[in-house]
């Protein structure tokens, strides 16, 4: 297994971690920013061919596990192109709401293009938005879902407090995120995909080596599964579990508000 370790950067006060690269928190601001304005038009393509297009199936997963109903107000955050707030749109009706955020106005407009493009326009909303200062009112939504959205995040704490905050009692946040591999032989096999592999296919489709080199870095950079339960613990949330998804390579956590 790639030694990757010896690569992480020790956060402090000012400053975190860009990948393996140590940047003060604005610089981190700026390049994930420029990252996503990069890969924003080769977004939804790359997803498929990156996971084989079991990200569809993750998804499907996490909406199983929302416990969405008809009229419930669902806060997608960081939901970037809407491949959720499609789905979710349609569980909660006319009368429900979805707010699609994102913080790339890039990704965001890629997002309400292909939700026009399928016909929803009355009860989705867009809202270009920070995580770590959501400027909603408090106990605001039913549920609140992250998708390979948080860690990308500068301040991690920051947002999932943001996120408590807005959510109703009784509600639940749900946070699908790539985690680590359970099974030793799978994750050898991991990093030589994401290290080596992933960079070249984002060089041949997306004509951008960098940023998914960097997409790749954030994940190993990413709090594995407990720790991440901890996290949410801590910001108040509570009957906090997760599942691993294809060997941990991905993980879906679940918590409530009460």
């Amino acid at each position: 297994m790639l030694d990757t370790q010896s690569n992480i950067p020790s956060e402090t006060e000012n400053t975190t971690h860009f990948g393996f690269k140590s940047v003060t928190k604005k610089e981190k601001i700026a390049k994930v920013d420029k990252v996503f304005h990069s890969v924003a038009t080769k977004y939804d393509i790359m997803n498929d061919l990156m996971s084989g297009g079991m990200h569809r199936l993750w998804k499907r997963f996490a909406i199983d596990c929302s416990g969405a109903r008809p009229n419930q107000s669902i806060l997608d955050l960081g939901g970037g192109t809407g491949d959720l707030a499609i789905k979710f749109s349609r569980i909660v009706g006319d009368k429900g709401k979805i707010v699609l955020a994102d913080i790339n106005s890039s990704m965001l407009n890629v997002g309400r293009n292909k939700l026009r493009d399928n016909g929803i326009v009355n009860n989705v909303y867009y809202i270009q938005a920070n995580a770590e200062n959501l400027p909603f009112p408090n106990d605001y939504f039913n549920c609140i879902i992250l998708s390979f959205c948080l860690r990308n995040l500068t301040n991690k704490n920051k947002a999932l407090r943001s996120i408590y905050r807005v959510l109703q009692p009784g509600g639940r946040l749900l946070i699908l995120e790539f985690s680590k591999p359970i099974f030793r032989p799978l994750s050898k096999i991991y990093d030589i995909y994401s290290f080596y592999l992933l960079p070249k296919i984002g060089k041949i489709i997306a004509n951008d080596e960098e940023s998914y080199r960097y997409l790749a870095e954030s994940i190993r950079m990413h709090p594995d599964q407990e720790t991440l339960k901890s996290m949410m613990e801590k910001s108040g949330f509570e009957k906090n579990s997760y599942y691993n998804l294809t060997g941990g390579i991905v993980a879906l956590h679940r918590g409530y508000k009460f």
